[in-house]
């Protein structure tokens, strides 16, 4: 019998409102650990904020699927089995695989719950009101503007670094696949969005909560976490003080570590011998 190995290899997932850009600094700080870090973009990504911002015809046209597809894609062409780290929508996104059996392990940091999920705190709607006050953008891309952005992604960062980060990072979101996600919990059978809460085969999952976030507060981890059930790890962590956009905020290296550390234990096979492993 061959022994599993441990993974080598990180897929950072991004989520709405950002691109890969946004995983900048998490990717240095783990190949400086000895890991290949991959940053896939959605469909239509290939480009840079600044092209996105100027021409958003490809998240317009963006589907739940089809982002999917990709990513799996992605994974299945990694050798070993990779640690699934996803931000945001990206944690729905992350969810999804694991509950496809891909990846060996899953990390998701604010995540965007996935079908079944009804809480709707006041703070998360008035996130995305802009999205939702007009029928009509559900065949558009939406964007946040500044103040919109500092209230949902970086409430607890100074005026003048929360600019500089929606100038670098902020691109518009599908309507339409913020639409579906919100009608799939009145639709009749599985949605786009859709898990098998009891899969024993599922990868471990850690959810990681900004105790701080506006657009994904704590309760919606909480709640997406209690949904599963079966034998398959699932825990929570929350880290005090942190806004949605908690891979960009002071402290990031701590949460980064920890994660990883914590993905590292539970995946299958021996831990890999790399710089900065302990």
């Amino acid at each position: 019998m061959t022994t599993p190995t441990a993974p080598d290899t990180i897929v950072l997932i991004h989520g709405f409102w950002v691109t890969p850009r946004s995983w900048e600094n998490w990717k240095a700080h783990y190949e400086q650990r000895g890991f290949r870090v991959l940053t896939p973009g959605y469909p239509g990504f290939e480009v840079e904020v600044e092209a996105l911002n100027a021409d958003p015809t490809p998240i317009a046209e963006l589907t739940l699927p089809a982002i999917v597809e990709h990513l799996a894609a992605v994974v299945r062409g990694v050798e070993r089995p990779p640690v699934l780290i996803g931000h945001s929508a990206g944690g729905t996104l992350t969810q999804l695989l694991l509950d496809r059996g891909l990846g060996a392990v899953g990390v998701v940091l604010n995540s965007a719950p996935t079908e079944g999920v009804r809480l709707l705190p006041l703070s998360q709607l008035r996130s995305t009101w802009t999205v939702f006050k007009n029928p009509a953008n559900r065949h558009r891309a939406v964007g946040l503007t500044e103040e919109q952005w500092h209230y949902a992604f970086t409430n607890t960062f100074g005026e003048e670094e929360s600019r500089a980060l929606y100038r670098r990072y902020h691109v518009p979101a599908s309507g339409r696949i913020l639409w579906n996600s919100v009608l799939a919990n009145l639709m009749p059978g599985p949605q786009d969005a859709h898990v098998d809460y009891g899969n024993e085969a599922r990868p471990p999952l850690l959810f990681v909560s900004g105790g701080e976030d506006h657009i994904m507060p704590p309760a919606i981890q909480r709640s997406n976490a209690a949904h599963y059930r079966g034998g398959t790890v699932t825990e929570i962590r929350e880290y005090p003080g942190y806004a949605h956009l908690l891979p960009a905020q002071q402290g990031w290296e701590r949460i980064a570590d920890e994660v990883l550390d914590w993905a590292l234990a539970h995946a299958t096979g021996p831990r890999p011998q790399v710089a900065g492993a302990q």
